[in-house]
């Protein structure tokens, strides 16, 4: 199938213009198609981040920054945050939402950061956008202390009915309606689409553990819809 946004696969140039075009739109979609469920989802990847006060982090395709500002709280004022995103459409709103986070356009497959600067590294919602996935696990990796712990949450497809049922009408119809309504039905039809491209909970494990993570595990959740990884960085790394 070619490349397009019913195939769920942009190159990278595309996926950073439907970004900075949608990033009007984006929060407010997002409250829509998970009942604003996403905020939660979100505090339980912070959760499993394990950072402390103190902390310097890193979040990747940090998108308009809601799990950065979460993660802000939980390292308070003598910990910092960076968010990064190759979209700075996005990264606009998200200065706005949080002037003290430190918001620096980045492209994931090659951080402007040194080995082992953070505590722990996070990305919610942004890696099926990875034109290589395994290379932006693997920069994660590099960036992350030994010690530390990387985050990936993520939309996965539920394979249990009626759950799956209703999950692939409200992806494969709704979604992308919806989409058409806000102004933007591509967008929201790539959406979709690169969820089933994406490697499944146990295959993303995996792909973790070869990043060079160890004590990697997930959880599922919204009866699973969202998986939520973690690992940890070997302390000998």
């Amino acid at each position: 199938m070619p490349d397009g946004p019913a195939s769920g696969t942009l190159d990278e140039p595309q996926v950073q213009a439907m970004f900075d075009r949608i990033a009007g739109v984006y929060d407010r979609m997002n409250s829509v198609m998970t009942a604003g469920l996403h905020h939660r989802w979100r505090a339980r990847a912070a959760d499993l981040a394990q950072v402390r006060p103190g902390d310097d982090v890193l979040d990747v395709a940090t998108g308009t920054g809601d799990l950065a500002i979460e993660l802000a709280r939980r390292v308070g004022e003598r910990g910092s945050v960076v968010g990064s995103d190759f979209s700075e459409g996005m990264l606009d709103l998200a200065r706005v939402k949080d002037p003290r986070i430190t918001w620096e356009q980045a492209n994931a497959l090659d951080l402007p950061y040194g080995s082992g600067r953070f505590a722990a590294v996070t990305v919610g919602f942004g890696a099926r956008n990875f034109s290589d996935l395994d290379a932006g696990l693997r920069e994660m990796t590099r960036v992350t202390r030994p010690g530390g712990h990387v985050v990936v949450l993520e939309i996965t497809t539920p394979t249990r009915p009626p759950l799956s049922t209703f999950y692939r009408a409200w992806f494969d119809r709704v979604v992308p309606l919806i989409g058409r309504v806000a102004g933007d039905s591509d967008a929201y039809t790539y959406l979709p689409n690169s969820v089933k491209r994406f490697p499944g909970p146990h295959e993303l494990a995996q792909r973790l553990a070869a990043a060079g993570l160890d004590e990697v595990r997930y959880l599922l959740t919204a009866g699973g819809i969202i998986a939520i990884h973690a690992g940890r960085k070997p302390p000998e790394a």
